[in-house]
């Protein structure tokens, strides 16, 4: 069992790379942007618009996705992405189980889930 940190996309550049050259995947709750990045690891970055809420709401979405991917997914998913999550409206409701099967279909769907 591989027990890295998550990597994070920090820079504006980064994002904006992903967002032109890679693939999108949405249901109700998030949207996913995937590009491959030739690492030997995942790289994470979250955003959440001022649309989903207040400063309070938002951090809870992005705790909530983070730990949901800290704990279900990271050592399950294929290595070598770059991996943007959009939080949306309905996120800002959405309990713990609904972000993990959200996240869960999302990767089924882009095909990064390898166990």
């Amino acid at each position: 069992m591989r027990n890295i940190d998550t990597e994070t996309l920090k820079k504006d550049k980064e994002f904006r790379r992903v967002y032109s050259k890679g693939r999108s995947f949405a249901n109700r709750e998030l949207v996913i942007y995937i590009l491959k990045n030739n690492s030997a690891s995942n790289r994470l970055g979250i955003s959440v618009s001022k649309k989903v809420g207040n400063a309070v709401t938002r951090n809870r979405v992005k705790r909530l996705i983070r730990e949901v991917y800290r704990v279900e997914y990271k050592n399950k998913l294929k290595l070598g992405h770059d991996i943007i999550i959009l939080a949306r409206m309905n996120a800002a409701n959405c309990s713990y189980d609904k972000i993990k099967s959200s996240l869960g279909h999302l990767f089924k769907k882009v095909g990064l889930a390898s166990r």
